[in-house]
């Protein structure tokens, strides 16, 4: 079950560094929202079981540096995918998350209100 409070959006052209603390890697942003990410294309070698990573992403004439928390991690071949959690969200990237987001149909419900849009 879906634990998240905001949809993640499919990304592309944005690229990620991102440290263990002890090592330094460079991997792609799959998906966004305004508290998480999934890092894909990352050398299986990073350890995905530390309590806090430092990363930074670019792209679309943006860049971001941020401190996150590893919430899970696969192994495929030779790479890894990793999900974060942002810890201290900064507004920047609140509204760049924001302004990929999907736009409600008019039939959704409002989540705030509990009525239809």
């Amino acid at each position: 079950m879906e634990k998240r409070r905001y949809p993640r959006t499919a990304m592309t052209n944005l690229c990620v560094d991102v440290s263990d603390g002890h090592r330094f890697f460079s991997g792609i942003v799959s998906d966004i929202s305004r508290f998480g990410f999934c890092m894909t294309d990352l050398p299986k070698n990073l350890n995905a079981d530390v309590k806090k990573m430092t990363v930074i992403i670019s792209g679309h004439e943006k860049r971001f540096k941020m401190i996150v928390k590893p919430k899970w991690s696969t192994k495929e071949n030779f790479t890894k995918s990793v999900g974060v959690e942002i810890l201290d969200v900064l507004w920047d990237w609140t509204e760049f998350a924001m302004d990929y987001e999907p736009v409600p149909h008019k039939d959704d419900v409002c989540v705030w209100a509990g009525v239809r849009i």
